[in-house]
């Protein structure tokens, strides 16, 4: 199971970090928030919105054939809609932030073993548990307040998330695929979507969670292969090591999982041909990033994860063109 090939090393820079150098923190940011804004990954937005997007494809595809209380066709123009859009963004933004928060105080002997990730505020000593931990409560009670105002269906479901939250960061101890886990979180957001606009869960939000998480298992396999190294000498167990030169026919198995499993999704609600014309362009999207990632380049593995904030667009886009 262990991939670590002397033959073909990675190319790793000298001091391989995750913490951008100069960002808009360490310009603007007064210097006693800097810590905190840095555990919440503020100053690296591609974990937000790929929380966000199984949300916002969740809520365009629920409003096909919705109908409001008082018996009218909803649709986009609707302020519900775009409420909900705003409510789920502000969401995505501080439970992301909480979830970091939670990943680093329990991965923090781990973190400071790790090139890329030795210099995060808690291994770094920055800051201390307790005040990671503070700062992660205090982010969670806003996402609380965001999922208040949803229906009570909806409510349950977001409550539900708490559980895949919680247990993924102890995966990658016991199982050589935590990425199916960090699936299982990211993702609930395909769930709690449709249930904040219908109140309720059919097979179509089911099925875009499921495509969720394959899709979850590509970009993520990707992310790990940045650590292979450092994992494997500290005994981090990942599908990046568990496949090792597998990866590339492997990434494609997920990602061609991810969308005919969203295809189905949106034929399911009610999507029309343009949505499947889009759901075409993404698909491509995903194939340019299994055909040409360089798994030994920990550069290239992180332009080609962050690039699914991309791909996002794509199948949002392709869910409200596939509405009308």
């Amino acid at each position: 199971m262990l991939y670590l090939n002397p033959m073909t090393p990675p190319k790793t820079p000298a001091s391989f970090t995750d913490i951008p150098e100069g960002g808009w923190i360490a310009r603007h940011a007064p210097a006693r928030l800097r810590p905190y804004l840095r555990l919440a990954r503020l100053d690296r937005p591609i974990g937000t919105w790929l929380l966000l997007w199984p949300c916002w494809w969740s809520i365009a595809m629920a409003y096909n054939g919705a109908v409001a209380s008082d018996g009218q066709q909803q649709d986009f123009l609707n302020p519900q809609f775009l409420w909900l859009l705003a409510a789920f963004a502000v969401g995505a933004l501080v439970m992301r932030g909480a979830g970091c928060a939670w990943n680093d105080i329990t991965d923090r002997d781990f973190d400071g073993q790790v090139e890329r990730t030795r210099g995060r505020p808690i291994p770094s000593g920055e800051i201390s548990v307790r005040q990671a931990g503070a700062f992660m409560v205090l982010l969670a009670l806003i996402g609380l307040n965001i999922l208040l105002r949803l229906n009570t269906f909806a409510m349950w479901i977001g409550v539900m998330s708490l559980a895949p939250v919680v247990i993924y960061p102890f995966m990658k101890r016991i199982t050589w695929w935590p990425q199916v886990f960090l699936g299982l979180a990211f993702n609930w957001g395909a769930l709690l979507g449709w249930a904040a606009v219908r109140g309720e869960l059919t097979l179509a939000p089911l099925l875009l969670y499921l495509g969720g998480i394959a899709w979850t298992l590509g970009y993520d396999t990707i992310y790990a292969h940045q650590d292979k190294i450092d994992d494997a000498l500290i005994g981090i167990k990942s599908s990046a090591r568990a496949l090792g030169r597998h990866t590339r026919p492997m990434l494609w198995v997920f990602y061609s999982t991810a969308i005919v499993l969203f295809g189905l999704a949106g034929w399911l609600a009610g999507l029309g041909p343009l949505f499947f014309a889009g759901l075409v362009v993404a698909a491509m999207h995903l194939g340019w990033q299994a055909g040409t990632v360089d798994i030994d380049d920990p550069a290239d593995c992180a332009a080609k994860f962050r690039a699914n904030t991309w791909f996002g667009w794509l199948v949002f886009i392709a869910a409200l063109i596939g509405v009308y």
